[in-house]
């Protein structure tokens, strides 16, 4: 048997879920649950059994066909598995939408900044606690990057660079949470480093 190039690059659709389920749906169905229903009743009552307990069998049969119509119930509502053939996207033009739902690095990193902030927007200690520190973190990895010192290494040094005002708020703790166009004005300071 020979297979083109074409054949093997070719893609087809997958026929829809009620078009592959043979004839006898219904009747199939039903045996296969009290086939089911049959071998897991047995296996749970030879286990109770073993171990000594006594429980009816109507009872046994009802918990049985309970799990499984609830098994049922959920495999019915669950989404569809993502496609497989949409995973790489196609070359060219984006086409401007943002999936948010998406893990990436970026996201990760804007939440990293995004929920702090907001978490301190009015609270002295959680921005002194939190946020200061980050942003030193920060003026110290731009200072050791660009100039290779640090605020700890070299401190006359780093304050000549970051300026006065950028290392008093770096070194002293605020009276209240910067606003955030006080904050845009120390992340300009930072990034002309």
């Amino acid at each position: 048997m020979s297979t083109s190039i074409d054949d093997l690059l070719s893609f087809d659709e997958e026929p829809a879920g009620e078009a592959r389920r043979p004839g006898g749906g219904r009747a199939r169905w039903v045996l296969r649950t009290l086939a089911v229903t049959a071998a897991i009743v047995v296996v749970v009552v030879v286990g109770l059994r073993a171990v000594g307990l006594q429980v009816s069998l109507w009872v046994i049969v009802a918990g049985v066909l309970a799990v499984l119509a609830v098994r049922r119930v959920t495999a019915e509502l669950s989404p569809p598995p993502p496609s497989r053939a949409g995973a790489r996207g196609p070359a060219g033009e984006e086409p401007g939408t943002w999936n948010w739902s998406s893990r990436d690095a970026l996201r990760a990193a804007i939440n990293g900044w995004e929920r702090p902030l907001d978490w301190c927007s009015d609270n002295r200690e959680r921005f002194t606690g939190r946020v200061l520190p980050r942003l030193g973190e920060l003026a110290d990895e731009r200072l050791r990057q660009k100039h290779g010192v640090t605020r700890e290494s070299d401190p006359a040094r780093a304050r000549a660079l970051l300026g006065e005002p950028l290392w008093t708020f770096l070194g002293t703790p605020a009276r209240r949470p910067p606003s955030p166009r006080d904050l845009a004005v120390i992340v300009a300071e930072l990034e002309k480093l």
